[in-house]
């Protein structure tokens, strides 16, 4: 790189145009401008190399970190499908273990229902037997023939019969 003096240089004064003196020459300002420039252009050619180098092997490192995230990624679809027919098999028998659950529930709660419709059914029996006999001896005592369309008999103590629960 030039020196502080050779940069002052280029301002030192030379002869007036006209014709040539014999004390000095006009300063070539291109050649002193480009020998000043190129050391510095040198190293920026060579820091140029420097970053393409860096960017082609970064460039190689991406397209292989690329290449090996697809096979990883296929990798990982193939077992996602080798497994998908045992997770569907879990969920299904999950599913059907969960309906069975329900069932069974359902089927426990219709026999209780059922159970206590029976004893309901047990307990009004009796009073609804007294019923109908008396109901029948009415009919057999009352005279004239039965007629189809006749008033509802009467409870016990004269009101409509007694209706169960």
């Amino acid at each position: 790189m030039a020196g502080f003096r050779d940069f002052l240089l280029r301002f030192r004064p030379v002869g007036s145009p006209g014709r040539a003196a014999p004390g000095g020459v006009p300063a070539d300002r291109a050649a002193e401008l480009a020998a000043e420039l190129a050391p510095p252009l040198s190293h920026l050619e060579a820091a140029e190399a420097e970053a393409r180098r860096i960017r082609e092997e970064a460039a190689r490192a991406a397209a292989a970190k690329r290449r090996d995230a697809e096979r990883q990624a296929e990798a990982i679809v193939g077992q996602a499908r080798a497994r998908a027919g045992e997770v569907r098999a879990e969920a299904a028998d999950r599913a059907r273990r969960a309906a069975e659950a329900e069932a069974a529930e359902l089927l426990a709660t219709a026999e209780r229902d059922a159970a206590a419709t029976r004893a309901r059914a047990r307990a009004r029996m009796p009073a609804l037997l007294d019923r109908v006999a008396r109901l029948v001896i009415e009919d057999i005592e009352a005279p004239g023939p039965p007629v189809a369309g006749r008033a509802p008999a009467r409870g016990a103590d004269g009101g409509p019969p007694e209706r169960g629960p």
